[in-house]
C-alpha cells in the first residue's frame, strides 16, 4: 500500500496525539510510575542511604524500592475507583460529516479517501447478501460489521502491508482492504474446495498468509498474547512493521486480554491492541463487563499509552492507528486504542438482539449515526463523490458480491481425507483409525451426509 503523506505532517499529527488527544501518560502524583528510561536500571540503593530512604523532611521521603523511587506520605488516601470525569473521546468529524474547526488528524488523498468510502460500501454490500444467503440456508453462519465499517477500513488504511493482523471475527474490511477478493470471502464461507481453509471452519474465519492476517480463531481473545509474541519478533528481527490485534469489549473479561497488554508492556513490543467497545458482548451489556471507565483506564494500570476514539469517524480512525503504528515502531511500545461504536447488527445469524436491547436504540444508531453515511459527507464535501458515483458502485458491488456466490456455490467441496490433513506429516494410527470410522458410518448411513461431499 502507497502513502501520499509527508513525514513532517505525520510527525506533527503524532506529536499532538502525543500531547492533546486523550493518550493517557503517567501522572506526577505520588506513587507515579517509573520512567522509561530507568526501567532496566540497577534498584539498589545507594550506600550512603540507611536502607534506601531519603531522610529530608516528612512529605518528601522516598523509598528506592524494586521497580522505581515511590515517595511517601503520612496521609492514607485510596486511589478512587473511578475518576470523576470519564476519559475524553477523540474525534474529527461531527455528526454532519464536517470536520470540527480546531482538529488534529491525519491529512488523505483523494485516491486514498475514495478507496475508504468504496470498500465500506463493499463491506456494507457484502454483509448484506451474505447474511441473506445464510437466511436461505446456503450456508450455515454469519456475522456481519454493521455499524463498524469505520473501525474496519481506516484501521486497515493506516497500516502497511508488512504489519501482521491478528483479528477477532468482525474485522473482514481489514482483509478486504489489503487484496482478498470477494470471490475468496464466498469460497471460504461456502467451504468450497477453493477455500484455503479446505472447508475446515465456520464461515468467516478467514485467513490468508499472503495478506499478513491470521486465520481467525473462534475462542475469544486467545488471539491477542500470539500478536504480542509475533510483535516482540519483529522488535528482534528489526522490522519495520507492526502487529496489530483486534477484540470486542467482551474480550477485555478474558484472562488472555490481561496477560497479553503485562506482556506486551514488559517486554515493550510494539503491537497495536484496537479495541471495538460497541456496547454489547452478545447480549451482555458493558455495565456487567466491568465497572472501569471503558476500556481505555486498562492500557493505562499495565503502563500502556491509549487513547478513546470515535470509532464511527472515520479520519479520526485513520489519524488514530496512523500515529499509534507510528510510536509502536519508532519508540517499541504497545499501544491500546478503544474505539467507541455500536453492533447495528444482531451478534450472528444465531441471535436476536431485540430480545434483549430495544428497536428504537438499534435504529437509532442505523440511522443517526451510521460512519459510512458520514463519512460519504465529508468525501462528497470535498468533491470527490457524487449520486451517480454512488448508484453505480452499489451496483458493480452488489453484482460482483452476487455472481461470487454463484461460483462458490458450484465449486465442488474439498475431499472427506482432507479432514485429517495438514497437522502431522505422518497421520497417527489414532486418527487413521478416526478416519476409518467415519468412512464406515458414511457407507452406512449414506443418506445422513452431504451428497457433494467427494469420499
Amino acid at each position: 500500500m502507497a502513502f501520499w503523506l509527508m513525514a513532517r505532517t505525520s510527525r506533527k499529527v503524532t506529536d499532538h496525539l502525543h500531547r492533546n488527544i486523550g493518550i493517557l501518560r503517567s501522572s506526577s502524583s505520588a506513587c507515579s510510575l517509573l520512567n522509561r528510561t530507568r526501567r532496566f536500571e540497577s534498584t539498589k540503593a545507594d550506600k550512603d542511604i540507611s536502607f534506601g530512604y531519603d531522610t529530608s523532611d516528612d512529605e518528601n521521603q522516598a523509598l528506592d524500592f524494586p521497580g522505581g523511587r515511590v515517595t511517601f506520605t503520612s496521609h492514607m488516601r485510596f486511589i478512587p475507583e473511578s475518576p470523576e470525569r470519564r476519559t475524553h473521546c477523540y474525534r474529527v468529524l461531527d455528526d454532519n460529516g464536517k470536520t470540527i474547526i480546531g482538529s488534529h488528524y491525519q491529512n488523505i488523498s483523494k485516491e486514498v479517501a475514495v478507496k475508504m468510502y468504496s470498500n465500506m460500501v463493499t463491506l456494507q454490500v457484502m454483509d448484506t447478501i451474505f447474511y441473506e444467503a445464510q437466511r436461505q440456508g446456503r450456508i450455515s453462519f454469519y456475522l456481519t460489521t454493521n455499524g463498524e465499517e469505520a473501525i474496519n477500513i481506516a484501521s486497515a488504511a493506516a497500516l502497511t502491508p508488512d504489519d501482521i493482523i491478528f483479528p477477532q471475527y468482525r474485522e473482514p474490511g481489514v482483509l478486504l482492504w489489503r487484496g482478498f477478493t470477494v470471490q475468496e470471502f464466498a469460497n471460504q464461507c461456502f467451504g468450497n474446495g477453493a477455500d484455503y481453509g479446505k472447508g475446515r471452519q465456520m464461515p468467516i474465519h478467514y485467513g490468508s498468509k499472503k495478506h499478513n492476517y491470521v486465520t481467525v480463531s473462534s475462542t475469544i481473545a486467545t488471539q491477542l498474547p500470539q500478536a504480542v509474541g509475533a510483535a516482540y519478533s519483529l522488535k528482534m528481527d528489526k522490522k519495520d512493521a507492526c502487529t496489530v490485534t483486534y477484540f470486542g469489549d467482551g474480550g477485555t473479561s478474558e484472562g488472555d486480554f490481561h496477560a497479553a497488554l503485562n506482556f506486551a508492556a514488559v517486554m515493550e513490543a510494539p503491537v497495536v491492541f484496537i479495541c471495538r467497545n460497541n456496547g454489547w458482548a452478545i447480549s451482555t451489556p458493558t455495565s456487567q463487563q466491568f465497572r472501569s471507565d471503558g476500556i481505555v483506564v486498562k492500557g493505562q494500570a499495565y503502563g500502556i499509552r491509549s487513547i478513546r476514539v470515535d470509532g464511527n469517524d472515520t479520519l479520526a480512525m485513520y489519524s488514530a492507528v496512523h500515529a499509534a503504528r507510528e510510536m509502536a515502531i519508532r519508540e517499541h511500545r504497545p499501544i491500546l486504542i478503544e474505539a467507541l461504536t455500536y453492533r447495528v447488527g444482531h451478534h450472528s445469524t444465531s441471535d436476536d438482539s431485540t430480545k434483549y436491547r430495544p428497536a428504537g436504540e438499534i435504529e437509532q444508531w442505523r440511522m443517526a449515526r451510521d460512519p459510512v453515511a458520514r463519512y460519504r459527507k465529508w468525501v462528497e464535501m470535498n468533491g470527490w463523490w457524487s449520486d451517480e458515483d454512488e448508484s453505480q458502485l452499489r451496483i458493480e458491488a452488489r453484482k460482483q458480491v452476487l455472481d461470487a456466490v454463484q461460483v462458490a456455490e458450484r465449486v465442488k467441496k474439498p475431499p472427506l481425507a482432507e479432514l485429517f490433513t495438514d497437522v502431522y506429516d505422518q497421520p497417527p494410527s489414532n486418527l487413521r483409525e478416526q478416519e476409518k470410522f467415519l468412512r464406515d458410518i458414511v457407507m452406512k448411513h449414506p443418506q445422513d451426509y452431504p451428497t457433494d461431499v467427494p469420499f
